[in-house]
């Protein structure tokens, strides 16, 4: 009788904290993680999507991000804002070195030859060393106003001797977070 007890308590709480894991497509924000798999400081660990009244923040930890531009990290981060329409329709890109820039821009899917005109409105990247976190903050406005996003990350850089590292994806290469409504 008490295995039994035992037994119905432990799958009770096993499918308590699987659902529990899971993020409602209704939430305004999600945390995901990603494996240790980039010997390089553009490492991705980490990537936080908060759908706020007035911006989208997205925050990305990393492994030992460096300063240097010998670094060469940068990275990508694809919205998806048009449930009807897949793949993304803008990418927010940057160098995660002092001195770099970034910009947010229209794309048409993945690729780098699909990339548009810069968009119009208020963004802002900030880079802190001490925590290891690129963020990343865009106007709901300047993404049109949508009611959910998702979005995919790709980040990258450079060996000492010049060679570049492979890219690191969040999850698998071109794939999605979960929706993040407002």
């Amino acid at each position: 009788m008490r295995t039994t007890i035992l037994g119905s308590a432990t799958l009770a709480l096993a499918a308590t904290l699987a659902l529990t894991q899971l993020a409602p497509a209704s939430a305004d924000s999600i945390g995901v993680k990603d494996p240790k798999d980039l010997a390089h400081g553009a490492d991705l660990r980490s990537v936080q999507v908060e759908h706020k009244a007035r911006n989208i923040v997205v925050t990305t930890t990393h492994t030992d991000l460096r300063e240097s531009f010998r670094s060469g990290s940068s990275g990508a981060v694809y919205l998806d804002t048009d449930p009807a329409d897949p793949g993304p329709e803008h990418v927010f890109a940057g160098g995660y070195f002092v001195g770099t820039d970034y910009q947010l821009v229209e794309v048409d899917g993945f690729s780098n030859a699909s990339w548009g005109e810069p968009v119009e409105g208020s963004y802002a990247m900030r880079i802190d060393y001490d925590r290891e976190q690129v963020r990343m903050r865009i106007s709901r406005a300047a993404l049109g106003s949508p009611d959910e996003v998702r979005v995919a990350v790709k980040v990258a850089g450079s060996r000492p001797d010049g060679s570049n590292t492979r890219r690191d994806w969040l999850g698998e290469p071109r794939s999605f977070t979960e929706w993040v409504a407002r």
